[in-house]
């Protein structure tokens, strides 16, 4: 449920500067062909294989393809080259996500200690803080997230999502409405808002958005697991 901002989307953040060479990585990445970043980095790599923003890259490029233990390797490489790296510690950290949010805080409080106001590691701590049960500590990230950048349409979603784990699902609903109603909200915006209605005990309104998009047997199954998460 929790939304991570899309990787490729913000490749030109991620990959800091570089070569021409590298470049062209970032801008391969950051037009969804992964497969061309890898190569590119790659050669970079060939030549300089400690050179820490083609190892970030080609990183960036694995994670990308799901090829997560290759990504974890290089983001270790970029850290024991930089430990300060602010985007290593970030990419590494999104790779613990799922399986050690306590490792991902970690990591992206190391981040922060280089860059305090760095958006994404703001925001994928409260992803990790969310995990872990902390929802207080999890929607001050994403606020603080949103003081600097209103506009981070993912981080809003976090925030409002965090509110209806923590028992604030009508403030939730409220949040998510005006977003999933846009004509151009994604798929997983709307089921977000779907899951907030559930949790706010509006069954029926929540199956309505369900069900434009599974089976009836997979509405009812989505149900039931977003009434589970309640507090």
């Amino acid at each position: 449920m929790l939304l991570l901002p899309a990787c490729v989307s913000s490749g030109d953040q991620r990959l800091g500067t570089g070569p021409a060479s590298l470049n062209v990585a970032r801008a391969a990445l950051a037009g969804g062909s992964p497969t061309l970043a890898l190569t590119v980095s790659n050669g970079i790599l060939a030549r300089w294989p400690n050179d820490v923003p083609a190892l970030i890259a080609q990183a960036d490029s694995l994670m990308t393809l799901g090829r997560l233990e290759e990504a974890d390797a290089s983001y270790m490489k970029a850290l024991a080259a930089d430990p300060q790296s602010v985007l290593a510690n970030i990419g590494l950290g999104r790779l613990r996500l799922r399986s050690s949010p306590s490792q991902a805080q970690a990591l992206f409080l190391i981040a922060l200690q280089y860059d305090p106001h760095n958006t994404t590691a703001l925001n994928d701590l409260g992803i990790a803080y969310d995990l872990q049960g902390d929802h207080a500590r999890a929607q001050a990230a994403y606020r603080e997230v949103l003081g600097v950048a209103p506009t981070m349409r993912a981080t809003e979603v976090n925030l409002a999502l965090s509110m209806a784990l923590s028992g604030q699902a009508s403030e939730a609903v409220q949040m998510l409405k005006p977003l999933a109603d846009d004509p151009a909200a994604s798929q997983r915006v709307r089921h977000d808002l779907a899951a907030a209605l559930a949790l706010q005990g509006d069954r029926q309104t929540a199956a309505g958005i369900l069900k434009g998009d599974m089976t009836q047997e997979d509405v009812d199954r989505a149900l039931l697991s977003y009434e589970a998460l309640g507090p």
